[in-house]
C-alpha cells in the first residue's frame, strides 16, 4: 500500500495505527490498542500479523461490525474484553466506536530487531537448517547450512542443547518461515551468559565496548580536575552537608541531598544531581552513542552503561570527598513540605558520605542513638555524624508530609514485588534470593527525586513550551477498568476503580488486615497494573492538547526526568534545557517533530531495558531453583484459565504459570465461568483407590502450592 493511501486511509477511520502487543504465553493472539486507548483490539492468527513482529507498529485495517468477533485472553494472560476477529459471537453494541480488525496492511515501522537466540534442528536432504526461536512470538527460521559449524550435518545431535543467534534477512509473504543467517553461537542453553547475551541480543541492546573516539570525547589528562574558570561560575556548595543515599553496591550516584534548619524554622532543602551535561557535548560522538543507548541496562550481574563507566562511576558519580560538578534545584520548606522560595543552577559540591539505603534506614529506625564511625562508611572530617543524622531524620519528617499530601491529592502507587539476588563473589552464581525491602529510606530518596522532576518539567515547559521533553501518563484503559470493577465485585473485593485516589485507598486500606492481606494486595497491585497504560516521553510541541500531558499515577499536570543523568538519556537533554532556560540562550533549533522522535526513541529503549531486566531476572530465578530446589512456597491464585492457572509466589514474588497436564496424580479438570470469575475445579487421585478422589477448587484467592 502506497503511503499516501495509508494516510488517507487513517484519516478517514478505516486504518488504526498502534505497536503490535504479541501474547508471549499464546502466540497466535496479538493486540493493538484502539485509537481512544479505552480498550486493545485482537488480531486472531499468525497471518493477520502479516509478518510484523512485537514492538512493531503496524497500520490494520478495519472490518464492517457484521464481521466482529468475540474475546480473547488478554496479553498477560487473562481473560479480559479486548475487541477480536474470530468465529466466536460478541455483544456488537460494546464495538460500535472502533470496528473490527481485518489484518496488518503495513508495518509502518519495524521496531523488533528481528534477531533471536534458538536451536538449530537438523533436516535431511536440505541445503539449510530450522532455526526455532526460544520466543515463539517469532517465526522459525529457514537458515544456510553453509551458516552452521562445520560438523553439524554430520553430529547434529551435539548442538540439540546449544543455543545460537539468527537474524531474519528476509520473510515471503506466502510463508509461515522466515529465512535468515546464524550470527553467533552463544553456547549452552540454561547457562547463564551464553543466555543473558541472546537476550540482550534480541532486543537490540549494544553491550559493546565503547570505541576509541567516544573515548577521545573525554578527558584525557588524568586525574581530572574542576578547571578554575568553571569553578567561578558556579553556586559552591562544598562546605555544605552533602551526602548521598544509594543501593549498597551503587557506582554510579546520580543523586545527592543536603538540608538545613533556617533560623525562621524552615529549611533549605537540595537536590543535587550530577551534571552530565558538562561532559557530553551535544552533537559530539559520545553524544551520539548516549543518545542511541538512551539508557542504561540493569541486569542482576552486571550493568550495561549508556556512558563511558570512567564518567559513570569516575568523573560524573557523585562519589565522596570529591569535588564534584552538579545541577542543583535548592528550596526553602516548610516543615510541612510546603514550597516558599526554588533555585535552580548549576553548582559544585564535595559530597561528605556514601550512605547506603541501610545506613540512613538504620538512623530512621533509631532517632536518638549516636553512631559512631565504626558504624558508618568514611565521612568528611567538616561534618559531624550527628550533623548528617539531623539532616536525614529532617529529610525524613519532611518526606513523609509530601507522601502523605500527594497520596491526598489522587496520586498512585502500583510497586510490584522485586527479586533480588546473593552471587557468589567469583561465579557470579546466584547464592540465595529474597524480596526487596522497600523501606522509608527509600521513600525519602523517592520523594524529593519526584519534587525535583516536577520542579524541572514547570522550569522547561515555561521557558520552551514547544521543545520540553515531557512524561505523560494515560488514564487506564475504560474497558480493561470496567471488566475488573466487575470481576472485584463478583470476588466480594471492595475495590473503588473510579480514580486514581480511589484504587491507591482501596489497595491500601480495603483488603482485611488477615495474614495474607499483604499477599492479596500484590496480586490486586498485579491485576490492576495490567489496565494501565505505560508513561511515555514526549514533545510538548507534537501535543495540542495541555490536557494530554498529565500524569495519571502522579496525578500532576507536568512532568520530567531530571535525576538521573548519567542512565538516562532524556535526563541529559532536559538538563540542557534547563541551563538554557536559566541563561536565556536558544537550546533547540530542530523542529518539535524532532525532538518528539527522540523522545519516541527513549521510550523504546526505556521498554526494551525494563524487560530484559525482568528476563534477567527470570534467568537468575530459574538457575537457582535448578541448582538448590525444588522450593516450597505458599502462592496465591492471579488468575485462572481453562488448562492451567497463574499464581504470585508469596517468598519470591514471582509470578508462575501452573499447567495442568503437568501435575502428578491429577485425575480430571473442570473449568467454568461464573459472570466474570473463572472457576477451575482439579479432581485428585487418591493413592487409595477405595477412597473418592480429592477435589479442590480454584479461583483468585488464597491458595497454598509447591
Amino acid at each position: 500500500m502506497r503511503t499516501e493511501d495509508v494516510s488517507a486511509g487513517l484519516e478517514r477511520g478505516e486504518l488504526i495505527k498502534g505497536v503490535l502487543r504479541i501474547n508471549p504465553k499464546k502466540y497466535k493472539e496479538a493486540f493493538v490498542p484502539s485509537p481512544d486507548g479505552s480498550a486493545d483490539i485482537f488480531l486472531d492468527g499468525i497471518a493477520a500479523r502479516n509478518r510484523a513482529l512485537n514492538g512493531d507498529v503496524v497500520v490494520v485495517k478495519v472490518l464492517p461490525p457484521e464481521q466482529w468477533a468475540t474475546t480473547a485472553e488478554d496479553p498477560t494472560g487473562y481473560h479480559s474484553s479486548p475487541l477480536q476477529i474470530g468465529k466466536r459471537g460478541y455483544n456488537l453494541h460494546e464495538l460500535t466506536k472502533i470496528g473490527q480488525l481485518k489484518t496488518v496492511v503495513i508495518i509502518f515501522e519495524q521496531k523488533h530487531s528481528r534477531a533471536a537466540s534458538g536451536f538449530l534442528k537438523f533436516l535431511p536432504n536440505k541445503n539449510f537448517a530450522m532455526f526455532s526461536p526460544v520466543d515463539h512470538r517469532i517465526p522459525r527460521v529457514n537458515v544456510p547450512l553453509v551458516d552452521c559449524p562445520a560438523d553439524f550435518v554430520s553430529r547434529p545431535g551435539d548442538y540439540e542443547n546449544v543455543l545460537f543467534i539468527c537474524r531474519i534477512t528476509h520473510w515471503p509473504a506466502d510463508n509461515n518461515f522466515a529465512e535468515g543467517r546464524l550470527a553467533k553461537t552463544l553456547g549452552q542453553a540454561g547457562e547463564i551468559e551464553p543466555e543473558t547475551e541472546g537476550i540482550m541480543t534480541e532486543y537490540d541492546v549494544d553491550f559493546s565496548e565503547f570505541s576509541e573516539e567516544v573515548l577521545n570525547c573525554l578527558p584525557q589528562d588524568l586525574p581530572w580536575s574542576i578547571p578554575a574558570h568553571e569553578l567561578s561560575r558556579r553556586r559552591d556548595l562544598r562546605k555544605e552537608c552533602v551526602f548521598t543515599i544509594d543501593p549498597a553496591t551503587a557506582r554510579d550516584l546520580d543523586d545527592a541531598l543536603s538540608c538545613k534548619q533556617l533560623s525562621d524554622g524552615n529549611f533549605e532543602v537540595g537536590v543535587h544531581i550530577a551534571d552530565v551535561s558538562y561532559f557530553v557535548e551535544e552533537g559530539s560522538v559520545l553524544d551520539q552513542i548516549a543518545g542511541k543507548r538512551a539508557t542504561s541496562v540493569y541486569l542482576v550481574q552486571k550493568v550495561i552503561p549508556m556512558l563511558p563507566r570512567l564518567l559513570c562511576e569516575e568523573l560524573c558519580s557523585l562519589n565522596p570527598l570529591t569535588d564534584r560538578l552538579t545541577f542543583s534545584v535548592i528550596w526553602k520548606l516548610s516543615p510541612e513540605g510546603k514550597i516558599l522560595s526554588e533555585w535552580f543552577g548549576r553548582t559544585v559540591i564535595c559530597s561528605c558520605i556514601k550512605m547506603s539505603y541501610d545506613h540512613a534506614q538504620s538512623m530512621i529506625e533509631a532517632p536518638d542513638k549516636h553512631f559512631s564511625a565504626e558504624e558508618l562508611p568514611p565521612c568528611s572530617t567538616n561534618h559531624r555524624i550527628h550533623e548528617i543524622k539531623e539532616a536525614i531524620l529532617n529529610l525524613h519528617n519532611i518526606a513523609k508530609q509530601l507522601r502523605a499530601q500527594r497520596f491526598e491529592s489522587g496520586a498512585l502507587q502500583l510497586n510490584q514485588l522485586k527479586l533480588s539476588f546473593s552471587l557468589d563473589k567469583e561465579s557470579s552464581m546466584p547464592q540465595g534470593c529474597y524480596v526487596y525491602q522497600y523501606q522509608d529510606s527509600n521513600k525519602l530518596v523517592e520523594e524529593f527525586m519526584l519534587l525535583a522532576n516536577m520542579a524541572a518539567a514547570h522550569q522547561i515547559y515555561r521557558t520552551y513550551p514547544e521543545l520540553a521533553i515531557l512524561r505523560r501518563h494515560p488514564p487506564p484503559q475504560s474497558k480493561m477498568v470496567d471488566d475488573l470493577q466487575e470481576f472485584c465485585d463478583q470476588m466480594g473485593l471492595d475495590i473503588d476503580l473510579n480514580s486514581s485516589r480511589g484504587l491507591h485507598r482501596s489497595l491500601n486500606e480495603n483488603l482485611g488486615n488477615d495474614e495474607y492481606a499483604a499477599a492479596r494486595r500484590e496480586v490486586l497491585t498485579h491485576m490492576c497494573s495490567r489496565a494501565m497504560q505505560m508513561a511515555s516521553y514526549f514533545c510538548t510541541g507534537a501535543l495540542k492538547d495541555e490536557n494530554s500531558f498529565h500524569h495519571y499515577a502522579l496525578n500532576v499536570p507536568l512532568y520530567t526526568h531530571f535525576t538521573s543523568p548519567i542512565r538516562r538519556y532524556v535526563d541529559v537533554i532536559v538538563h540542557r534545557l534547563l541551563a538554557a532556560s536559566l541563561s536565556e540562550l536558544l537550546y533547540c533549533i530542530e523542529p518539535p517533530t524532532e525532538v518528539h522522535k527522540l523522545a519516541s526513541h527513549c521510550n523504546d529503549r526505556k521498554t526494551a531495558s525494563k524487560r530484559v531486566q525482568e528476563l534477567s531476572s527470570e534467568l537468575f530465578f530459574a538457575v537457582f531453583v535448578k541448582e538448590c530446589g525444588p522450593l516450597d512456597s505458599e502462592a496465591m491464585v492471579m488468575g485462572v484459565l481453562d488448562q492451567s492457572f497463574d499464581v504470585l509466589v508469596l517468598r519470591y514474588g514471582v509470578q508462575k504459570r501452573i499447567y495442568c497436564n503437568s501435575l502428578e496424580g491429577l485425575k480430571a479438570v473442570h473449568f467454568r465461568k461464573v459472570g466474570k470469575r473463572p472457576e477451575m475445579t482439579l479432581v485428585w487421585e487418591q493413592a487409595d483407590p477405595s477412597k473418592e478422589s480429592t477435589q479442590q477448587v480454584y479461583y483468585p484467592k488464597q491458595l497454598s502450592v509447591c
